[in-house]
């Protein structure tokens, strides 16, 4: 496959041509990478604007995807996410009235910052099981109906996290369904989930039904951070092909990353050759590794096939203690919370990495599970609408004494970014608790008054 990108970039560079525009290292410096670093310049095309190499290089990720178009970012899955509410409007204008999204309780907190951005409302699924933790939320069709049903008018999309950060993936397929039957699009934050294309039976949200869905390509994919995919299926309506360039521009810089942008062209090849057979042993090397653990007394919690997440309260451990056993053995995790530890793979790990996994953790010694649990969070009076909340003055305060305040901006860090509470809402009794046991020791509160 080729990649026009990266071969502009360097004939650009064997030219020999003097750099008399942007950026100012001019090709030259200490990290090795700035001769390939490169702006919009005469040949180079523009990434807003594409209809030269940056054109031909999101067709033929169009062409590896399966999707009607697929637009590249580089400023991650955050402005995707934002591209794909702001398309979700433009299809379905509101006539005058604050448009409603139905969203999945775990969403991204940049999720929550563009609702408040386009001043849109959100209705909120909750997770039907009764074992809460912040990064999961299951959702089935049957709740969706249920939701869509109650609304008085039909909301602008459905909106879902797939897989999270947990590795839980949701039934995109039956929601897919459930959503189009009521007219509304299916959204998809996919940004975990990059790879699942190319396993042997695809497990994408786009060919599972969804209408936009967003990958950030590198934290499942070989290429740089900030990498990310905005694909639009081939059944979507046709205006979010027409307004996607529009989307991205609007919450994207204007002087986007050619590191970037050259990762992800090159990346189109090495998804066209070997990659989805380096995929399938990876997968196949996971799952004796989650069995031999498993022997060794482990507890591993179901996942998506590239991440291995410890149920780490059910094997006697607190997911960050465990984190730090890892640690001290060389092995670094993506993200620990009070109850689970996870790791994410790809077929570039070494055999090393695995073993070493196993060489850390051994046998568990501890195999009485913690009973405590995380407080369920319930949830909350809305005190004014999402953009009112970040756009008030706001001030600091302990978490331990919120209840009652109006939250102004999320305060979960990212991993994982998933809001304990919403701007907007009035912060509960059970909202603090969660607090506490993810250890949000301050947040940010609209001011009285």
């Amino acid at each position: 496959m080729e990649t026009p990108i990266a071969d502009f970039v360097s004939a650009y560079l064997q030219s020999g041509v003097s750099r008399l525009h942007m950026p100012g290292h001019k090709g030259r410096g200490p990290l090795g990478c700035e001769q390939l670093d490169i702006t919009e310049i005469a040949g180079a095309d523009a990434l807003y604007q594409a209809d030269g190499i940056i054109a031909r290089s999101e067709r033929n990720a169009a062409a590896l995807f399966g999707t009607a178009a697929t637009f590249y970012s580089a400023e991650g899955s955050s402005q995707c996410i934002r591209a794909m509410l702001y398309l979700s409007m433009l299809h379905a204008p509101s006539g005058g009235e604050r448009p409603v999204i139905v969203a999945a309780r775990n969403a991204h907190q940049s999720f929550v910052l563009a609702a408040a951005l386009l001043d849109v409302e959100i209705v909120w699924l909750w997770p039907e099981d009764a074992s809460f933790s912040l990064c999961r939320c299951s959702v089935s069709s049957r709740q969706l109906e249920g939701a869509l049903k109650r609304l008085s008018r039909p909301p602008v999309a459905v909106y879902l996290t797939a897989p999270d950060y947990l590795g839980n993936t949701l039934d995109i397929a039956a929601l897919a369904e459930t959503a189009h039957r009521f007219g509304v699009p299916l959204v998809v934050d996919g940004a975990h989930g990059a790879y699942l294309k190319f396993l042997p039976h695809s497990a994408h949200p786009i060919d599972l039904g969804a209408d936009l869905c967003c990958d950030s390509a590198h934290k499942t994919l070989p290429m740089l951070t900030g990498g990310a995919y905005l694909h639009v299926s081939p059944q979507a309506p046709a205006d979010f092909i027409e307004n996607g360039k529009r989307a991205l521009a609007l919450f994207g810089s204007t002087s986007p990353s050619y590191l970037i942008l050259q990762s992800l062209d090159l990346a189109n090849r090495h998804l066209a050759e070997d990659y989805p057979s380096r995929l399938a042993a990876c997968a196949a090397r996971m799952e004796v590794l989650r069995a031999a653990l498993r022997d060794n007394g482990w507890r591993i919690a179901k996942s998506d096939p590239m991440k291995l997440t410890f149920a780490a309260a059910e094997s006697g451990w607190d997911g960050k203690e465990l984190a730090m056993l890892l640690r001290q053995e060389k092995v670094e995790c993506e993200y620990a919370d009070p109850d689970f530890t996870v790791l994410m793979a790809t077929p570039e790990n070494t055999e090393q990495d695995f073993t070493r996994i196993l060489s850390a953790l051994g046998r568990n010694s501890r195999q009485k599970q913690i009973l405590r649990c995380c407080p369920t969070l319930v949830p909350m009076e809305t005190g004014c609408s999402p953009r009112e909340a970040v756009f008030a003055p706001s001030e600091s305060v302990p978490a331990s004494l919120a209840a009652g305040r109006i939250l102004a901006a999320p305060t979960v860090g990212c991993p994982p970014a998933v809001p304990v509470a919403v701007s907007g809402e009035r912060i509960s009794q059970s909202a603090v608790e969660v607090f506490a046991y993810y250890g949000v020791s301050s947040v940010q509160v609209v001011k009285d008054l």
